[in-house]
């Protein structure tokens, strides 16, 4: 295997990189009308897709809006993240909690309706 990533679909790519820009810090790896694709410089390798929705290149069927899928960011510190959350007004499905499995967690919307959980150690991670 040569990469792999996720592409979530976008009503409006600009709209969804500008939030992940804000609320996690990525950046445009590489940008395009119809197709961004994200990174981040503390994770070699990291790439994030956010692709329009309606683009010729998204099966009909696939087009309708986001539902069986939770995309994951593992950060140092969750509470930051939802103070930034609250600065760009994103929708937060819940709020920071601690979970019984070692990670304080939250669950935001990006602005597709994609549920994002935005977790980080509370604990060691034990294997």
């Amino acid at each position: 295997m040569q990469r792999s990533f996720i592409n979530i679909l976008s009503g409006n790519v600009e709209r969804s990189a500008r939030f992940y820009e804000e609320l996690l810090g990525m950046h445009r790896h590489f940008a395009a009308d119809w197709f961004v694709i994200m990174s981040h410089h503390d994770i070699s390798g990291l790439e994030y897709g956010i692709l329009q929705r309606d683009h010729e290149i998204v099966p009909a069927p696939l087009q309708a809006a986001p539902s069986g899928v939770i995309v994951t960011f593992v950060v140092a510190d969750c509470d930051e993240v939802a103070r930034k959350a609250e600065e760009i007004g994103a929708k937060v499905i819940s709020p920071p909690t601690d979970m019984p499995y070692g990670q304080r967690r939250m669950l935001v919307e990006d602005p597709d309706g994609t549920a994002i959980d935005i977790s980080a150690p509370t604990a060691p991670m034990q294997a």
